[in-house]
């Protein structure tokens, strides 16, 4: 596999000054120690001490390879002119190398396992061509199941290659992330805990960024270079320790930082019997912390016994339950934050002719085919959440109907739909509202009535009764409902009569539906602030074998909660979207709207879809989109 060209990024040297005053601030005091070095009888470029049940073994490169030892013993040897070698733990008895051949730019990957036959293995072979790899670092999420490699350029690009999901190895890796970093970064770490990937530039700084591939890709400073910090040499190597903190080696003259996760210089360690050095590793033990330090021409490696204080011992993060999408559309025209919410309208006799409507927050509405292509755009203006029900004659025809929320005016946008699944602009409907925002239709068994719920971010809900001459729809005000701060998503079970808004910060709230009930809500489901994590966004309903289910967008965790839409509302699935090898799909992140069907939509969605808007859109980066989620996975799961 070729990894494509990437641009080249550039830090303006503004921002990095502006960002360097801030780390001023906070900076500690340094305290400079000199531990004694030994010389170890072994020359490599880089070098690693590792036990593997209860067994050491030393895994180092020189001019001719990779070596693998047991004490004097040799137990394996791979030829090639390699560079930034770096490790992985997998089990209590195998563990992963990566390594760069110099000459030909290409990725090696192995695994070590020293109780089987063959105690290296090479797993991957791959050409890199998108850029020149300066420095390559493991991260391995226990929450989302993966396992990925960076491969970091030194002209201002990274990327994020995926080798394993949910303990399955892909057939070759997949590139699920391409970063801008600092041009002349140098080298990375990451702390597969916390999540956070740290990555050097040269002699000016230390940034962090989120490891995850779904996450934000925001960063933030940890340190730089002096005056405003404590940096000096350029940084050539980074091992992040187990309480989050990070050693980082500067090359000439040779001195290793100890740093903490909030960027407080800890220690400075001078390591005078080297002029210059670039690899670094780290050996511990119950009772010992050693640095091995060595040199890109193969000198003596160099041991340093640390004296570090107590690590506070850190938990990794407990797995989430991961389901793959199997289809995504086309993505927006343009790039930012521009898709909100789906709907989907059902083809009366054919399902696979059945549309995937999606807002467009700066231009109006998008139509999907079931093959995820974009058949229809309508240039009404920026729409936020939208919703379909069937049966309500339009201009003398039977039609469906599309209502959306608009921005521009404050209205309700009407759409008719025709037999063929055609949108027609049906006009607008005024609400005197100042700030609308989510919306949800509903048909009342009682009486047969089409209404539609709309909020206001002020906390305000209103209440329409949509009505039509025969000719054209009108809608009339019929109830108004509050909660306490900004509400967004909704949905209605025609069935039962019931509305669920959710407050966005707060709560999910229950109101009755009915044009004629009490207007008191009562808040159902609190933000907890670990599984439940505001902004609550999407909410949609769906029926299985008698039971109705609420399924609600957890933005603030990119996952997803499934309850029973009954008291006592009990949780039943949490979940996140996550890559599709297969299938060349990323994963799903910052979820605005959503919406489940559990009728047909034709192949692949027999039992129907969840269907989410994706806030980041990678492979390759694009804008936003949607993707679906077969039902019938949901439902094994719940099985």
């Amino acid at each position: 596999m070729m990894l494509s060209t990437k641009k080249m990024f550039l830090l303006p040297a503004v921002s990095l000054a502006l960002a360097a005053l801030l780390s001023a601030c906070q900076a500690g005091t340094e305290q400079t120690v000199q531990p004694a070095a030994q010389v170890l009888a072994v020359n490599a470029s880089h070098y690693h001490n590792v036990q593997i049940a209860g067994t050491e073994y030393q895994l180092f490169t020189d001019a001719t390879g990779l070596q693998v030892q047991q004490g004097a013993t040799v137990l394996s040897r791979y030829d090639g002119a390699f560079i930034r070698l770096t490790l992985q733990p997998m089990d209590d008895s195998s563990l992963l190398l990566a390594a760069m051949d110099d000459n030909s730019n290409s990725l090696y990957v192995w695994r070590f396992a020293p109780a089987e036959p063959t105690v290296l293995q090479l797993m991957q072979q791959q050409l890199i061509s998108s850029r020149v790899v300066d420095d390559l670092c493991f991260y391995r999420s226990s929450e989302n199941q993966q396992l990925s490699l960076f491969l970091l350029g030194g002209r201002g690009g990274a990327d994020q290659l995926l080798l394993q999901q949910q303990q399955q190895w892909l057939a070759e890796p997949l590139v699920v992330r391409e970063l801008n970093v600092p041009y002349d970064s140098t080298a990375c770490a990451v702390d597969h805990i916390a999540g956070a990937l740290y990555i050097a530039e040269a002699d000016r700084a230390i940034w962090r960024y989120q490891a995850e591939p779904e996450a934000d890709e925001g960063r933030s400073l940890l340190q730089v270079n002096t005056p405003f910090g404590q940096l000096q040499g350029e940084v050539k190597a980074l091992q992040t320790l187990p309480d989050g903190s990070l050693l980082a080696l500067e090359e000439e003259p040779v001195r290793l930082l100890h740093i903490s996760s909030d960027g407080q210089l800890l220690s400075a360690m001078p390591v005078p019997a080297l002029k210059e050095a670039s690899g670094l590793s780290v050996s511990m033990t119950t009772n010992t912390t050693t640095a091995y330090i060595s040199t890109e021409d193969a000198a003596p490696v160099q041991q340093l016994a640390l004296t570090l204080p107590v690590m506070a011992k850190r938990t990794e993060k407990a797995a989430v339950m991961q389901i793959m999408p199997g289809l995504q559309t086309e993505p927006a025209s343009q790039r930012g934050d521009v898709m909100d919410d789906p709907a989907v309208w059902h083809h009366p006799a054919q399902p696979e002719l059945s549309l995937i409507l999606g807002t467009d927050k700066r231009a109006g509405l998008d139509v999907y085919n079931m093959q995820g292509k974009r058949v229809q755009q309508l240039s009404v203006g920026r729409l936020n959440n939208v919703d379909v029900r069937y049966g309500l004659n339009w201009q003398g025809a039977a039609h469906d109907i599309a209502v959306a929320s608009l921005r521009d005016d404050n209205s309700l946008q009407l759409f008719a739909i025709d037999a063929t699944g055609k949108l027609h602009n049906a006009g607008k409907i005024a609400t005197g509202m100042d700030d609308i925002y989510g919306l949800c239709m509903y048909h009342s068994s009682q009486n047969n009535q089409h209404y539609v719920f709309v909020n206001d971010k002020s906390g305000l809900i209103q209440q329409y009764q949509i009505g039509s001459d025969g000719k054209n729809w009108q809608g009339s005000l019929v109830r108004s409902l509050q909660v306490p701060s900004q509400p967004e998503g909704c949905v209605a079970d025609d069935k039962r009569g019931l509305l669920f808004v959710g407050e966005e910060d707060e709560a999910i709230w229950r109101f009755a539906a009915a044009a004629n009930a009490d207007i008191t809500g009562e808040a159902i489901i609190r933000v907890d602030g670990e599984r439940l994590v505001d902004d609550i966004e999407g909410i949609a309903l769906a029926e299985h074998n008698g039971s109705s289910y609420l399924l609600v967008s957890s933005q603030g965790n990119d996952s997803y909660m499934l309850y029973d839409a009954a008291p006592p509302y009990t949780e039943r699935l949490h979940f996140r979207i996550s890559t599709n090898p297969q299938s060349g799909i990323d994963g799903v992140s910052e979820t605005d709207g959503l919406e489940v069907t559990t009728r047909s939509l034709g192949p692949g969605f027999e039992q129907g879809a969840l269907i989410v808007q994706d806030g980041r859109n990678r492979m390759p980066e694009q804008g936003q989109n949607l993707k679906l989620v077969p039902w019938v996975d949901i439902l094994q799961l719940l099985e």
